[in-house]
């Protein structure tokens, strides 16, 4: 059985594979497996970004990374699932975030 792209998946699929995502990553945690801990988060945060609707991130505005509280983040411009920009305060070097780990300032859509 070959693996479904997230692409391809439907909003309930992906809800599915997140769920099963989250419960491997904390039998990982639990077992002390740190490196396949990581894997199935960073998995579970990248199928979460094909819930998000990418017109919703706009282009130079900021962000909170949920993951890294009190961290803003800039968006330069988006490509695919992922954002590219730079986070605020210290050196200024770009990078791309899947789009689920953004949160916007302002609250209500």
């Amino acid at each position: 059985m070959s693996e479904k792209k997230y692409s391809g998946m439907t909003e309930q699929e992906l809800r599915t594979e997140i769920a099963n995502l989250k419960e491997k990553a904390r039998k990982a945690e639990q077992l002390g497996i740190v490196n396949e801990y990581a894997v199935y988060e960073r998995k579970a945060t990248m199928a979460q970004s094909f819930l998000i609707d990418p017109s919703t991130i706009k282009p130079g505005e900021l962000y909170r990374i949920t993951s890294d509280p009190g961290v803003f983040f800039q968006v330069e411009y988006l490509k695919g699932r992922f954002a590219w920009g730079y986070r605020l305060g210290g050196v200024k070097y770009e990078e791309a975030l899947p789009i689920s780990l953004l949160e916007p300032l302002k609250e209500g859509k």
